[in-house]
C-alpha cells in the first residue's frame, strides 16, 4: 500500500469531524484517503470507535444549515428516511436553569436524527466523491515528518497485522477525536506538547431506545431537562427514525445513571421535567439501557504552540472534547471544516499555524458557553470571576423570562446553538425581557 502520488490528502477518522474534513479537502486535493479503524458498514450502525453513538445526538440549528449547504438535500433525505423535523422551540419542551420554556416558533430547524443514521448518511455522500476513499480496518500509528512539516502518516492494516506502511501526504488532518494521540506525535517529531485546558464535569449518561403509543407527545419531537446546581439530574427525550424514541439520562459530577431497568425509570421520574418519565412510563423498551462517560472536557491549545508543522490540521473532539450535554460536538466540527474549506480555497496550500488559530477561535467560543454552564455548579472547579457571576445571574433571569415569552427562548437558543455571538444576549429588547422576570426560582414544580 505504499504510494507515491502527490496532492494527498489522508484524513485520519470516518466519523462527521472527519468526514466533513475530507469534504471539504476534496475540493482542492487530488487524492483524498479517509482512514478509520472500524470496519464501516454502509448502513447506520453504532460503531466501536464512536462510543457515544449509541446516545441521543443534538444537531444544533447552526450545524443543521452547515450541513445543508455543504451536502444539498441532505435533510430532505434524512426526513424521507423517517427523520422528524420541526421547529427547535415551538416542538421541544425544554426546561432549562430550572425553568419550562414556553413553547412558541423560533424559526431554529430541529431534526431528530440518531447518529449512525446521520453519520452514515454523510459518509454515503463523501465516499461517493471521485477522488475519495475510505480506507477501514486501519490503525495509525505516527506520523512521518520533522518540525517543520508533516509529510505523511503510518499506516497498520488490522486484518492481517502487517507492518506499518508510509503513506505519503501533502496534507494530514487529525479528525480521531478525544482518543488521538496527536500531542505525543508531535512529542516524536521533536515539538513540544500542546498546553491544555480541562474541566471536570463528570458527565455519565445511560440510554434506552422505546417505541411510544401513537400520539404520546402530540406535536412535539422533544422533551429536554438539563440539570442545574438546586437539581442536578437531566434527561431528554427525542423521537428518531424508524418511529423510535431515543432517551438519554444525565447525570452530573459522578452521579451515575443506572442501567437497570426499573432505577432507569426511577432516574428519570426524578426529573424536574416530568414529560420524559410520562412518556416512557409505558411505553414498550426496544433494548436494555447502556452507559457513557465523559469525565473531563478537555481542550488541546494547538492554537497557542510557537512552531506548528506545516501539512497539518488538528479539528473536532481531537481539539476540543466539549461536555455533550449541550451537544455542540458536530456544529463545532461543521464550523472547522467550512474553515478548512475557506483556507485552501485561498491557494498556495494550507498555513497550518493560521488555520489551528482560526479552530482555536471556533472552539473558543463553544468552549466559553459550555465551561460557563459547567462553573454554575459550585462542585466544578474552575476560574470564577466576578463577570462570569454577574453572566450568570443575568442568564438565569433570561431563562426565567423564556418561561413566559417565547422571543427570550428563541434568543437563548439562537445563541447557544451557535447561529448568533453571546453578545446578541444584550440587545435592549432581550435585556429589558430578562429584567422583568424577577428573580429565578430554579426547581419548578
Amino acid at each position: 500500500m505504499k504510494h507515491t502520488t502527490s496532492d494527498r490528502a489522508v484524513v485520519l477518522g470516518a466519523g462527521i469531524a472527519g468526514l466533513l474534513a475530507a469534504r471539504a479537502v476534496a475540493e482542492t486535493h487530488g487524492e483524498v484517503v479517509v482512514v478509520d479503524r472500524d470496519p464501516l458498514e454502509p448502513g447506520p450502525s453504532p460503531r466501536r470507535g464512536v462510543p457515544q453513538g449509541r446516545h441521543l445526538h443534538g444537531l444544533l440549528a447552526r450545524g443543521h444549515d452547515e450541513l445543508e449547504a455543504t451536502f444539498p438535500g441532505l435533510v430532505a433525505e434524512l426526513v424521507r428516511a423517517g427523520a422528524p423535523q420541526g421547529d427547535m422551540l415551538a416542538n421541544s419542551r425544554l426546561c432549562l436553569g430550572g425553568h419550562r420554556f414556553r413553547q412558541g416558533l423560533s424559526g431554529l430547524a430541529a431534526l431528530c436524527v440518531s447518529r449512525p443514521a446521520l453519520e452514515a448518511a454523510i459518509r454515503r455522500r463523501v465516499a461517493a466523491l471521485p477522488n475519495v476513499t475510505v480506507l477501514p480496518r486501519h490503525d495509525v500509528v505516527g506520523l512521518v515528518g520533522t518540525v517543520e512539516r508533516v509529510t505523511g502518516v503510518r499506516l497498520i492494516a488490522r486484518a492481517d497485522g502487517s507492518p506499518a506502511v508510509e503513506t505519503p501526504a501533502d496534507l494530514v488532518v487529525d479528525a480521531c477525536g478525544r482518543g488521538s494521540r496527536m500531542p505525543t506525535w508531535l512529542e516524536l517529531l521533536g515539538l513540544p506538547r500542546p498546553a491544555h485546558e480541562e474541566v471536570r464535569i463528570g458527565v455519565a449518561y445511560a440510554t434506552r431506545t422505546y417505541r411510544l403509543p401513537p400520539g404520546t407527545l402530540g406535536d412535539d419531537l422533544v422533551a429536554l431537562c438539563g440539570p442545574t446546581p438546586a437539581r442536578p439530574r437531566g434527561g431528554a427525550l427525542s423521537l428518531l427514525e424508524g418511529g423510535r424514541c431515543i432517551v438519554t439520562l444525565m447525570g452530573v459530577l459522578g452521579d451515575v445513571p443506572p442501567t437497570d431497568p426499573d432505577a432507569f425509570l426511577g432516574f428519570a421520574r426524578d426529573l424536574a421535567l416530568p414529560d420524559v418519565y410520562a412518556a416512557i412510563a409505558e411505553a414498550e423498551p426496544l433494548d436494555e439501557p447502556v452507559t457513557h462517560r465523559h469525565p473531563t472536557s478537555v481542550w488541546n491549545r494547538y492554537d497557542r504552540m510557537r512552531t506548528f508543522p506545516q501539512g497539518l490540521a488538528v479539528v473536532g473532539d481531537a481539539v476540543c472534547a466539549l461536555n455533550p450535554i449541550y451537544g455542540q460536538g458536530m456544529t463545532v466540527a461543521a464550523l472547522e471544516a467550512g474553515a478548512l474549506r475557506r483556507s485552501l480555497a485561498r491557494g498556495a496550500g494550507l498555513d497550518s499555524a493560521a488555520f489551528q488559530r482560526d479552530v482555536g477561535r471556533i472552539a473558543g467560543g463553544a468552549w466559553a458557553l459550555a465551561t460557563g454552564a459547567d462553573l454554575t455548579f459550585p462542585e466544578v472547579e474552575g476560574k470564577r470571576t466576578p463577570l462570569t457571576r454577574v453572566l450568570g445571574g443575568y442568564v438565569a433571569r433570561l431563562q426565567s423570562g423564556a418561561s413566559r415569552d417565547p422571543r427570550l427562548g428563541a434568543a437563548f437558543l439562537r445563541v447557544s446553538s451557535l447561529i448568533d455571538p453571546p453578545s446578541a444576549l444584550f440587545r435592549p429588547t432581550t435585556v429589558l425581557g430578562a429584567m422583568r422576570a424577577g428573580q429565578p426560582a430554579l426547581s419548578p414544580g
